[in-house]
């Protein structure tokens, strides 16, 4: 059995868990979130947990099994606690700004980039060099974070361009010099 998909999930006070077949609804103090899992799975309440059992042991149902109840478990974390993604921006004159939609960032190209955060997802720009990403739905969090990656990512010579706090990374040697 898997391990993770057997642990219950507790449900935390202020936080109120509907199952409705496979829809599970949450609902906490930092809003609300929902999700349909996959048919197969068994989502019930017992004791003032949420349990995640499989019909039988056969592959495609121990897979579904850790990942149901990881994702039930990642939306009751939200509605507590939250989730946020710190990014750094490396480079002379790369920077961020907080604007009202959402950021607005300066990273070498001949234009400044809009960014629009989408509906749940806050966007701050700390210093000009750190934003962070900060949420209730971890997929979306985690999109929102690898997006404004993507708009410059770091390169393998100076290390310039956005990237997640705590990433290393590769260097290059770079040229070697004439004859």
């Amino acid at each position: 059995m898997s391990r993770i998909g057997r642990r219950p999930i507790p449900v935390p006070a202020g936080v109120d868990v509907t199952i409705d077949g496979n829809t599970v609804r949450v609902k906490g103090p930092r809003g609300e979130l929902s999700r349909t899992l996959h048919s197969d799975v068994i989502v019930r309440r017992q004791d003032g947990e949420i349990l995640v059992e499989r019909p039988s042991d056969e592959p495609r149902f121990r897979a579904l099994h850790g990942l149901s109840r990881t994702l039930v478990a990642n939306m009751i974390d939200g509605v507590t606690t939250g989730f946020t993604k710190t990014l750094e921006i490396v480079g002379v004159g790369y920077r961020a700004e907080t604007k009202p939609f959402g950021l607005t960032l300066s990273l070498g190209y001949s234009h400044p980039i809009e960014y629009k955060a989408p509906e749940g997802i806050t966007l701050r720009a700390a210093t000009p060099t750190v934003v962070e990403v900060s949420g209730t739905n971890k997929e979306v969090v985690g999109q929102v974070a690898a997006e404004i990656r993507s708009l410059r990512p770091p390169e393998p010579y100076k290390g310039k361009g956005v990237k997640y706090q705590g990433e290393v990374i590769r260097r290059k040697a770079g040229k070697a010099g004439g004859k």
